[in-house]
């Protein structure tokens, strides 16, 4: 098994993050509607951790957008890369996220992330930033709220409420299921938010996550698994 290896030169404290992360966010094209809803390619993308070995298995999963079905998937397994910092989490896994994205046979028309895009402290979570690098368009679908404020939007599947922080709306909360708690949808990069909900949607014909995020996070899950018993036995 190959260990993707933290990058020569990869930030190692939260000032050197924090500049990263400015000066990329300069790179963010907000002015796109990105590509239609239900056609092309739809990456999703999640990680599992395992703290006491210090790694983390990252999986790209891609699906069909008109019928769900998964065409590729990719995985990878790497040195957790940064600390565990509140607003810093895309420097912990975006070796490894990377190089399972350069494992898939072609790039996706859209990435979903598992967190936030402009729904961030400063408007650059992990949807923002893998989408500045790979230059694809990108959302973010979160579980849980984050750095921000909302009203519950009204319980028929497709409701939402704006997420408010500084008096800017970053986001959405958006039902994806009837009378189920929502999910937290962002703009990450190169797609508008009218856009990023209408995918989620599509996306989630079932149940409460996308698709892309249930698929994504069972395979880093087996990754993970499967790398934990070779490094063990």
């Amino acid at each position: 098994m190959t260990i993707i290896e933290i990058p020569e030169g990869w930030p190692a404290d939260e000032t050197a993050a924090r500049a990263v992360q400015e000066e990329l966010r300069g790179r963010l094209e907000l002015d796109e509607s990105g590509p239609p809803v239900g056609a092309g390619l739809v990456a999703g993308v999640d990680v599992a951790y395992d703290d006491e070995r210090d790694l983390v298995a990252a999986a790209a999963v891609v699906l069909d957008a008109a019928t769900l079905a998964v065409v590729a998937e990719a995985t990878a397994v790497g040195r957790v890369s940064f600390p565990y910092v509140p607003g810093l989490l895309a420097f912990r896994e975006l070796p490894t996220v990377l190089a399972a994205l350069d494992r898939l046979p072609a790039p996706p028309g859209l990435l979903v992330c598992d967190g936030y895009g402009r729904a961030h402290p400063r408007r650059f979570g992990l949807a923002s930033h893998l989408g500045v690098l790979t230059g694809l368009p990108s959302i973010g679908v979160a579980k849980n709220p984050f750095t921000f404020s909302y009203e519950q939007p009204g319980a028929a599947r497709g409701e939402f409420s704006d997420l408010v922080a500084d008096g800017e709306t970053v986001g959405r909360a958006l039902r994806t299921r009837a009378d189920v708690k929502p999910v937290f949808v962002s703009v990450g990069h190169r797609v508008s938010l009218d856009r990023a909900c209408a995918h989620t949607l599509r996306l989630s014909p079932d149940f409460r996550l996308p698709e892309t995020t249930r698929r994504a996070d069972a395979l880093c899950r087996r990754a993970l698994t499967e790398a934990l018993s070779t490094t063990t036995g």
